[in-house]
């Protein structure tokens, strides 16, 4: 289970003003999760705070046990894992190999169990024929799946993810959508693709500048127009033509 209690963040100890305000939530296991609102409600903010790049000033963060802090860092690392929203800002090494390698490696993974984790995850997303590939002369959709495959063979038990659906064409984005609906980690995504929202987790959290605004259901929270708007949202496309065509 993760535990969010209270926390505030700020980008300068100095600034008066909070990037995040007494944000607090829990998520338990299996749980898919979206985290939503306007740009700059602090979406991208709070998932880099549960991995320790932006440090809260007050609260706690609690995963399995293990309360966030200097010390425990490497340790609640270990458990979970986070796809950026660009994945060129998260592949560095010349090839898919290299780069998919380079995390387990500095965790002291013997080889010939690397090679076998990297098989069985670059198979399972449908990419292992990428392997030897170039990273930069990839597709979008294809190193989408690349940084997932990075994150997933550190066998992390959390999984965050930011704007997943971002760069993607419609059948990229089916199709990472059913990827994730597969997998066994728990979910915690950032997304203005409400719809995906929709199809893939079963609770959403609503930020509004900095604060939890809501937190319930997806299947109501997602069809609360009012309340959407309210946060500078609109329904997803799906609810739309609900609401155009009932029948």
């Amino acid at each position: 289970m993760l535990t969010v209690d209270a926390i505030t963040i700020k980008y300068n100890a100095a600034d008066e003003s909070c990037a995040l305000r007494d944000i607090g939530f829990s998520v338990h296991s299996g749980e898919r999760v979206a985290l939503i609102g306007a740009n700059g409600a602090g979406k991208s903010t709070l998932l880099l705070s549960l991995i320790g790049v932006l440090p809260a000033v007050s609260g706690s963060i609690v995963l399995d046990g293990i309360q966030l802090k200097k010390h425990t860092l490497p340790e609640f690392r270990r458990q979970i894992g986070m796809v950026f929203q660009n994945p060129d800002d998260q592949l560095f090494m010349p090839t898919v190999y290299e780069d998919i390698a380079f995390g387990p490696r500095n965790f002291g993974c013997p080889e010939e169990e690397l090679e076998a984790r990297m098989d069985r995850v670059l198979a399972s997303l449908g990419i292992l024929h990428l392997k030897q590939r170039m990273a930069h002369k990839l597709s979008g959709g294809e190193k989408r799946l690349v940084t997932l495959a990075g994150v997933l063979v550190m066998e992390p038990r959390l999984l965050l993810l930011d704007e997943p659906s971002s760069f993607l064409d419609p059948k990229a984005r089916r199709r990472l959508i059913a990827i994730l609906d597969s997998l066994p980690q728990t979910l915690i995504l950032t997304t203005h693709d409400l719809d995906m929202a929709l199809d893939l987790c079963g609770r959403v959290i609503l930020l509004r500048e900095g604060r939890v605004f809501a937190d319930g259901p997806a299947s109501e929270i997602l069809r609360n127009a009012p309340l959407l708007e309210e946060c500078g949202l609109e329904l997803p496309l799906s609810m739309c033509r609900q609401v155009l065509h009932p029948h």
